[in-house]
């Protein structure tokens, strides 16, 4: 069992803001004193280049983020720490990835995506497959957001072989729906199709084992793991890492060039990251990696899970709310309340004090799914506690059209 009351200590944000109930933590998390301390430490001792320097402290730091690196490929147990890219958020390794592939896409090829996807997961696609002619197609969802492996099967035997690339969130941002990732790829994979998968929401919430689920990339951004902002990690299967045409270019990712315009790029995964990296991010996120560790990524799953199953119990005896999710064992919960606008709702739980998102998330052809295109979405983590949520609740017991007439910022 999680001591929460000892690990929100970690947290300045928590201590300068003890009433503060905050939950849009699939927007971002608050980061502890470990990481805030390990950015400071490079900006105060040891704030210079890596890789450009003919000092020690240069080949110091140097080191330092490449531990980082190795630091990320443990963490999701990446085959080796080669196949760990840094880039500035789980949006940029997605456009990596997209733009790495399109010379690889012909007329006619397909993209299967889903109607939950996040804006970051969709919207490179459109402008890739605009380009190559391209179709997008979108696999089936329950209503909980759960995409059956028979809708999959359906749609790779449609197109067979134009399917190209399959590309999905591992859990939605908006429904919570944990995919069966494993089970997709074994299947992707029999039509010799990549999976791309979005981590943003999973990552930092379980354990991830990228060998064992079997996918070609993943996404993931370092502020939705007690990490920083700016900071994200691209993992891709080395060989076909190796064979992406990189997004830029410029120092740090090239080994020489010549006035004839003979290029030699460096090894993956230095070619990818041109110009001076967000050395402090990547360091930042090791040290959130290692404290996530601490606490253990299998407690932080269960103690979400005990925390959602007591939200929904809860809110379901609620006349005034309906829950757009209410079987998913993510921490995500997706509501809105009876004739209130949910941004009317965001704005009025804020008067209590507490965080949550309104709105689309992002997700803005999740409507074809769910019949509307605007939700409130409360997010939990580690270092929520039942106490949050019974505040929560009783807010939520007064979320109608009359208190939430003239609320302002």
């Amino acid at each position: 069992m999680l001591d929460v009351n000892k690990i929100k200590n970690d947290f300045p944000m928590f201590r300068r803001n003890q009433d503060l109930i905050y939950l849009d933590n699939s927007a971002t998390t608050f980061k502890p004193d470990a990481v805030i301390e390990t950015i400071n430490h490079y900006y105060e001792e040891a704030s210079v280049n890596i890789e450009r320097g003919d000092y020690l402290l240069s080949h110091k730091v140097s080191n330092m983020s490449e531990d980082a690196r190795l630091t990320l490929a443990k963490f999701i147990n990446a085959k080796r720490q080669e196949e760990i890219v840094f880039t500035s958020g789980a949006t940029d390794s997605l456009n990596m990835v997209a733009y790495g592939l399109i010379d690889r896409l012909q007329e006619d090829d397909v993209i299967l995506l889903n109607y939950a996807e996040h804006a970051s997961n969709i919207l490179c696609w459109f402008d890739v497959a605009k380009k190559k002619n391209c179709r997008i197609d979108y696999i089936d969802l329950t209503l909980d957001g759960e995409m059956c492996l028979d809708k999959l099967k359906a749609k790779l035997d449609q197109y067979g072989s134009k399917v190209k690339i399959v590309s999905l969130a591992y859990v939605s941002n908006v429904l919570g729906f944990k995919q069966d990732i494993s089970n997709i790829a074994a299947m992707v994979h029999e039509y010799q199709a990549l999976l791309i998968v979005d981590g943003a929401q999973s990552v930092p919430h379980m354990e991830t084992d990228v060998q064992n689920l079997d996918i070609d990339f993943l996404a993931f951004s370092g502020h939705k793991m007690c990490g920083p902002t700016g900071i994200g990690v691209l993992y891709g299967k080395y060989e076909i890492l190796d064979s992406l045409k990189p997004l830029r270019y410029g120092g740090g990712a090239n080994a020489r060039f010549d006035i004839a315009g003979n290029v030699l790029l460096q090894t993956t995964p230095h070619k990818f990251e041109a110009g001076t990296p967000n050395i402090a991010g990547a360091l930042g996120l090791a040290a959130a990696v290692r404290y996530l560790n601490s606490i253990g990524m299998k407690n932080i799953e269960e103690y979400e899970k005990e925390l959602k199953r007591y939200m929904v119990d809860k809110l379901k005896k609620l006349s005034n709310i309906k829950i757009y999710n209410s079987e998913t064992t993510s921490g995500i919960l997706a509501f809105n309340a009876d004739d209130v606008f949910a941004q009317d709702a965001g704005s009025y739980l804020n008067t209590k004090n507490i965080c949550v998102r309104s709105g689309n998330h992002c997700a803005k052809i999740l409507h074809n799914l769910i019949g509307t295109d605007q939700t409130c979405r409360a997010s939990l983590y580690f270092y929520n506690t039942k106490e949050d949520i019974d505040a929560f609740v009783n807010a939520c017991k007064d979320l109608n059209v009359e208190n939430c007439i003239g609320i302002f910022f």
